[in-house]
């Protein structure tokens, strides 16, 4: 894409930029006594669909649809942004699979803001038809559907489904041609896998259990990283420390919501370059991923709240803002 095509889109995202929340925000949040009072605070900073409405939930989702209505908007090019939406399909996927396998139906779990919505996943796996599915869930779809059907263990299901949700973000990320969309991709394929090793050491699972789960990568060893998990918790700090998530090692030593934190903020700390950054798809991707951010951090205040946590408790999900 022409870098002039992305000057104008850059400018309105800066624009936009300006009334993301800052860290101060959050402490004005984390300060109100209970939900409705950070609702409220919300409303006035314009969250929400502009009514004074005080629903936390429809809040929340308004605001998510508005991140996307700007995108769309602006971006020359949507496609790049599909790996960001990979995660809502696979969900789908491994929905729709359990749901026509167990015969329960439980249509509430889907997502209809991605490319193929719940109905339309449900229909594809009712039918067998998954050729209609794109490459690189095609494969894995009938492969999941039928380990669930002959064998009807369900983790497996998700395993098979999760992997190929991997791969298919790294691939996405380097058919992009976009260094920080490439940067994202490995981000988070190595840092599921961190998280799988961390799971499967906990729930004693075999080696090849974990190399099943896991997709390969550049930035982890994930035959490395497997053996360690065998080995102990230990020895998955130990290996963590040469490479580039060492950090993650301290945090996953605190607690699992201490590395999850952790994960997020890093992510944050990579893509601040883009604030300066006016000639790439780069400012969009990372506004998207910056709202996202800041929405996930008002939803954990808000659960909080409503539930009477201690502010500390509150305070070790918070993750830092993009702003």
């Amino acid at each position: 894409m022409h870098d002039l095509e992305y000057t104008y889109a850059v400018a309105r995202i800066r624009a936009l930029e300006v009334s993301l929340l800052s860290q101060s925000v959050i402490e004005q949040l984390m300060a109100c006594k209970n939900e409705r009072q950070c609702v409220q605070i919300l409303v006035e900073k314009g969250w929400g669909d502009g009514t004074g409405t005080l629903d936390a939930v429809d809040m929340l989702k308004r605001e998510e649809e508005k991140i996307w209505e700007v995108v769309s908007d602006l971006a020359p090019d949507l496609s790049v942004f599909d790996v960001l939406s990979y995660n809502k399909v696979f969900h789908n996927l491994k929905a729709a699979i359990k749901i026509v396998c167990t015969g329960v139906d439980n249509r509430a779990v889907f997502y209809n803001d991605c490319s193929i919505s719940g109905d339309t996943m449900l229909q594809i796996v009712q039918n067998k038809e998954f050729q209609r599915l794109p490459s690189h869930m095609a494969q894995a779809a009938a492969e999941a559907y039928d380990t669930l059907l002959h064998t009807g263990d369900g983790q497996l299901c998700d395993v098979i489904v999760d992997k190929a949700a991997l791969e298919a973000i790294l691939q996405a990320g380097k058919d992009s041609g976009e260094e920080m969309i490439e940067h994202y991709a490995e981000s988070i394929t190595a840092i599921a896998n961190i998280k799988i090793a961390v799971r499967c050491q906990k729930t004693g699972k075999s080696i090849e259990f974990m190399k099943r789960a896991m997709a390969k990568c550049d930035t982890v060893n994930v035959e490395q990283l497997a053996k360690a998990a065998a080995s102990g918790m230990d020895a998955v700090k130990e290996y963590l420390l040469g490479t580039e998530y060492a950090k993650g090692a301290q945090a996953l030593e605190d607690s699992p919501s201490a590395f999850e934190r952790w994960c997020d903020n890093r992510m944050m700390e990579t893509i601040k370059p883009q604030k300066y950054n006016a000639f790439s798809v780069g400012p969009l991707f990372a506004y998207v991923l910056a709202r996202e951010n800041e929405i996930k951090t008002v939803r954990i205040i808000l659960s909080g709240k409503q539930n009477d946590f201690p502010d500390e408790v509150i305070r070790e999900r918070i993750r830092d803002m993009y702003v």
